[in-house]
């Protein structure tokens, strides 16, 4: 009899112990604010010329660290130098012309004024419009010198933002068209972590708590807050390509979705390397009661 109830006792606590644990697993698992599904991101930066044309020199290596406002290639610029000597000349030519007519519109208002006989209202008339034609032209040249200008400045490509180089391919002799990109540049002070939590875990998540971390590189802890979570994702028939896409882990069995959630890192270690696309885990501390 004793032992009967020793063993059922045994048992019971046994059970009951492993619902505790079970719970706590699914709680952990499915509740708890943490994810081991998380990338680093960093703005990648699409370098592009504003001008086509051969490149004639290229002044980074790949991997480079740059600063912002370094120069990174330039497009060959002797045709750009002739357009520019050409459209100084035009305004050369079209002031000078401007200059002329001002002066033959001024000397027939002086006639106008003198009531002199030498003066015609009808040539008076023309000689305005001629002024005005002819300051219309210069204006106009003087566009197209402002826009030379620009081109001639633009065919040395600085880099926009601090960052790395990545994935150099360009060569010098290449033609780069204006518009297509030439090189990636990741903008180094824009890392941040996009973790994808479990919807069934947002609601301990809060803006503004406190994250942990875990690179999966060297198991590096770094601090971090939470920005703020997607609150739209791609459906699997949208086509436009403007919502994150988080792919399902499984496509036979319905699981709870996974939803971005944005971390901005805080300062970091010596030493510490950062590469956009590397995994990590993400863990959302509890707020603390006061």
């Amino acid at each position: 009899m004793i032992s009967s109830i020793l063993r059922f006792m045994v048992t019971f606590m046994l059970v009951t112990a492993a619902a505790v644990v079970g719970w706590q697993l699914w709680t952990y698992y499915t509740l708890s604010p943490w994810t081991r599904d998380a990338r680093v991101l960093a703005n990648v930066v699409q370098v592009a010329p504003d001008v086509s044309g051969l490149i004639s020199a290229i002044h980074v290596k790949d991997n480079q660290r740059v600063a912002s406002g370094d120069l990174l290639f330039e497009i060959d610029a002797e045709r750009f130098r002739a357009a520019l000597d050409r459209a100084r000349g035009e305004v050369a030519m079209k002031k000078a012309a401007f200059e002329l007519a001002r002066n033959n519109a001024s000397r027939f208002r002086t006639l106008e004024h003198e009531n002199s006989p030498g003066f015609s209202i009808e040539t008076g008339e023309q000689m305005s419009t001629v002024a005005a034609e002819a300051e219309g032209a210069l204006l106009i040249a003087q566009a197209n010198l402002a826009v030379a200008e620009i081109n001639m400045r633009r065919s040395k490509i600085h880099a926009p933002v601090n960052g790395y180089v990545t994935n150099l391919t360009a060569l010098q002799g290449d033609f780069a068209s204006a518009g297509n990109g030439i090189l990636a540049l990741v903008d180094s002070d824009t890392f941040f972590v996009y973790g994808y939590f479990m919807e069934t875990k947002l609601p301990l998540i809060q803006d503004g708590a406190k994250a942990q971390v875990e690179l999966m590189a060297g198991n590096v802890v770094l601090d971090g807050v939470v920005e703020g979570l997607a609150r739209a994702i791609a459906n699997p028939d949208d086509a436009r390509g403007l919502l994150a896409t988080v792919d399902p882990q499984f496509s036979w069995i319905r699981l709870a979705q996974r939803v971005p959630v944005r971390v901005r890192l805080g300062d970091l270690p010596p030493n510490v390397r950062l590469v956009s696309g590397m995994s990590a885990t993400v863990i959302v501390l509890p707020e603390r009661a006061h």
